[in-house]
């Protein structure tokens, strides 16, 4: 597990498998340096030329008439593989993330699979180790560690990889650094304690008057002791 960089992964799909045709239809991605949550993204909708299945359409809202007009994976396969490349990826049931992108790279004639070109961490097997027995859905571990996705209506690649990434961190010690970003833009929150503007310690120094009253008191003490080990000992 790298503590430097990290980089929370998410997709969404036609359906559940690609074996039976179904495709990516997005891809998002947020990086996590030093266990915080940056402004780092990757996020891409993908036109999958194949029916969205009515039980995904459900979950995620992506309608084959939205993602129509989206670039095809082979036209945004290189920037892709350009964000990843060398990363440590972290994919909640990453099995599934990773066989759907292998399939991709198939279609498109790259004769890579994700996991030459990455490290790829299943933070659902993570979850499952540390919480047996218990559910270790995004929306279970959001509610075990006080985590708010009250906003999380629908799935979503972008907003599913940033909300792993505050279930993560919580799963694996939490955040050092906490930096609200107020920007529009801005999904997501980090924490942040900054000891740069922390004065250096002042050191005191006894003069001579004060260490010559403090050996006074160390032999005054010293003499009643002596004679009260004297008194129990007789």
């Amino acid at each position: 597990m790298s503590n430097n960089k990290l980089i929370m992964l998410d997709t969404e799909t036609t359906g559940l498998k690609p074996k039976d045709g179904h495709r990516i239809i997005e891809i998002g991605a947020v990086a996590v340096i030093n266990r915080e949550i940056t402004d780092i993204h990757y996020h891409q909708y993908i036109n999958p030329l194949f029916a969205v299945d009515e039980e995904a359409l459900s979950v995620h809202g992506l309608s084959n008439e939205f993602l129509s007009d989206k670039p095809l994976f082979e036209r945004i396969v290189d920037e892709f593989i350009e964000f990843v490349t060398g990363a440590e990826l972290v994919i909640h049931n990453a099995p599934f993330d990773v066989g759907f992108i292998n399939h991709e790279f198939d279609l498109c004639g790259k004769q890579i699979r994700l996991e030459d070109i990455c490290t790829v961490t299943d933070s659902l097997v993570y979850a499952k180790k540390k919480h047996p027995g218990a559910k270790n859905n995004l929306d279970a571990l959001c509610k075990r560690y006080g985590i708010g996705n009250e906003h999380r209506t629908l799935h979503g690649a972008l907003l599913d990889s940033e909300i792993l990434a505050q279930v993560y961190l919580a799963m694996t010690g939490g955040q050092t650094k906490l930096n609200l970003d107020v920007s529009e833009n801005a999904n997501h929150a980090s924490l942040q304690f900054d000891l740069s503007d922390i004065p250096p310690l002042k050191m005191v120094y006894p003069d001579q008057e004060e260490l010559e009253r403090h050996q006074q008191w160390l032999e005054k003490h010293s003499s009643e002791e002596n004679h009260f080990l004297f008194q129990k000992d007789s």
